[in-house]
Parts: C-alpha cells; sequence; structure tokens
C-alpha cells in the first residue's frame, strides 16, 4: 500500500508543480487571444448583416456599416504592419476615398477585411512578449514607440467597433455574435 501511494505521489507531484508554471509569453498570448476573439465575432458579426443594412447608421453623424467594414481593414493593415510588419501590398483601389470603399458590395468588404484579420493573425505570431518593449516606427520624423503600443491598439480597436456594430444590430432586431447561446450549452 506504501509502494502505491508513493509511485502516485511521484506521479502527482511533478504534474502539480507543472500546471503551475506560468505560460510562455502571457502578456502576448492574452492578446491574441482577445484579438482572435473580437475578429472572430466581428467576422460573423458583419457575415450576419444583411446587404440591404450595409448603409445603415444610426444618425446621420454616425458611420454606416459599411464604414465601419473599410475602416477596420485598413486600420488593421496599419496597426497591424507597425508591431508586426512586413508592410501590406497596397493596390489603386486602396487610395480610394472611404467614403467610396464604404459603399462596395458586401461581398467585396467582407472579403477584404477577413484578408486584413489574417495579415493580423501572422503579424501577433511574430511577436513575443520579449519583444513588446522594442521601439518601432511611430510616425514623422523617426518617431518611435514601444511595439505594445500598437498591438494594444489593434486589440482595443476591434473592441470597440465590435462594441459599435453590436450595437447596430440591436437597433436592427439582431442578436450579436457574442449573444449567441454557445455551443454544448
Amino acid at each position: 500500500m506504501r509502494m502505491r501511494v508513493l509511485a502516485v505521489a511521484a506521479l502527482a507531484v511533478p504534474m502539480a508543480l507543472a500546471a503551475q508554471q506560468p505560460p510562455a509569453n502571457p502578456i502576448t498570448t492574452a492578446f491574441k487571444t482577445s484579438g482572435a476573439r473580437y475578429a472572430g465575432w466581428l467576422t460573423a458579426a458583419f457575415d450576419s448583416i444583411p446587404a440591404a443594412k450595409y448603409g445603415y447608421k444610426p444618425t446621420p453623424v454616425q458611420q454606416s456599416v459599411g464604414y465601419v467594414a473599410q475602416h477596420l481593414e485598413s486600420a488593421n493593415y496599419q496597426l497591424c504592419s507597425r508591431f508586426g510588419g512586413p508592410a501590406p501590398t497596397m493596390t489603386a483601389r486602396d487610395s480610394l476615398a472611404d467614403t467610396v470603399k464604404a459603399a462596395w458590395p458586401k461581398d467585396t468588404l467582407t472579403a477584404r477585411l477577413k484578408a486584413s484579420f489574417v495579415y493580423c493573425d501572422a503579424a501577433m505570431a511574430r511577436v513575443d512578449d520579449a519583444k513588446l518593449t522594442e521601439e518601432v516606427p511611430a510616425g514623422p520624423a523617426g518617431r518611435t514607440a514601444a511595439r505594445a503600443r500598437f498591438v494594444l491598439a489593434y486589440v482595443t480597436d476591434l473592441v470597440d467597433h465590435y462594441s459599435q456594430i453590436a450595437n447596430y444590430m440591436r437597433m436592427n432586431g439582431m442578436v450579436p455574435p457574442s449573444s449567441m447561446p454557445r455551443r454544448g450549452m
């Protein structure tokens, strides 16, 4: 009996110690997890909003659904290239006015938004906790900022615009993805 107890203890102690070790790169893991969650919700939201509602905006001064989609795409490329490069390949269509891009068909806007999330996933994969404090270009005249600034800006921008789109959905009688029943529950 004593040997069994010792054998179980010999197996259990290393497992318990391993469970107490912090994960590698806990800060970037938290950013990656949150970014992926909100990117998924945004993708599901834009996919579920009917094309006829892409021109919807609650008041004349607010952004339309289509405007938010094109804005997110542009912001994703700008922010993610700052913290995880390389610079994205831009086309002539990318230089069109935001108001023009906001009126593109739903399929075009959602495909481009999804491509920007793929780009940002690759950029996030290049970042670890040790790189967060590295200085990266932050604007004109050689200004720099910590890489963490842009990682944080990316994730908070997703959170901000998801809140915006979730409210737009509710105003139109739709249920946002984050409020849908979870699978297996």
